[in-house]
């Protein structure tokens, strides 16, 4: 009787222990099945951040290289906003402007609107007369060429002496002058068609050697001036020693 029990004993313990053993390990793979799918998350979500994180570099990356995908304008600061006017606007431009001012201004053709003009007979060189031209405007004015003179009513104006050209033009400041002189006749009496004229009209000359349409018309004496076929003139000279010399 005795022993009978001992051995029920004996399996009731063994079959706790099965029933225990076989609790544990289903706890045990209930456990790791937790774990994988935590595990399989986890991953999925680095794997997504991973993704993130790539494509935003990509992106980044697809920006720089190409700067103006993004459609944005030149900034006022860019070369495409610089100031056309600047360069005449500036403390330069002021200062050449007032140089400019200072010296008069641009250089302007001597004309009979802004000179006063003289013509005097000489003694001597016989038969010879001087054109005495003054500026009297407020800029410089050139002299260009030589005087084209008409007494009376003459159709042609005289030849001029061409190795009285100067070296360089005549310039007048305000208040300066410039001289030219007509050979009237000549000295021998070897002239042709002379007579005595009584009216002068006087016409400047532009750089182009054209003659003005405003002209000069100076005095002549009372008895007039007596001039022949010869007639001839000089160069415009910045002084009345090279103007008398021909």
């Amino acid at each position: 009787m005795s022993s009978v029990r001992t051995s029920r004993n004996r399996l009731l313990t063994a079959a706790a222990a099965a029933a225990i053993a076989v609790l544990s390990l289903t706890a045990c793979d209930d456990g790791e099945g937790v774990q994988s799918e935590g595990s399989s998350s986890d991953a999925s979500s680095s794997a997504s951040s991973s993704d993130s994180a790539s494509s935003g570099s990509d992106s980044s990356s697809d920006k720089d290289a190409n700067p103006g995908s993004s459609g944005s304008k030149p900034t006022a600061d860019g070369p495409a906003a610089k100031d056309p006017a600047g360069s005449g606007n500036g403390k330069n431009g002021s200062d050449n402007s007032g140089d400019s001012g200072k010296s008069g201004g641009k250089n302007v053709t001597c004309q009979g609107s802004n000179t006063k003009m003289v013509a005097a007979p000489l003694n001597r060189p016989v038969n010879h007369m001087l054109l005495t031209v003054t500026n009297t405007g407020s800029k410089t004015c050139y002299l260009y060429g030589y005087p084209a003179v008409r007494f009376g009513e003459a159709q042609s104006v005289p030849p001029v002496i061409e190795d009285s050209h100067p070296q360089a033009v005549v310039t007048l400041p305000p208040g300066e002058s410039g001289y030219a002189s007509v050979n009237l006749s000549a000295a021998d009496g070897s002239g042709t068609n002379g007579n005595t004229e009584k009216s002068l009209t006087v016409y400047y000359q532009d750089r182009n050697g054209e003659s003005l349409s405003s002209g000069a018309n100076p005095s002549l004496p009372a008895k007039g001036v007596y001039v022949d076929s010869s007639i001839k003139v000089t160069y415009w000279q910045q002084s009345m020693d090279d103007a008398i010399s021909w």
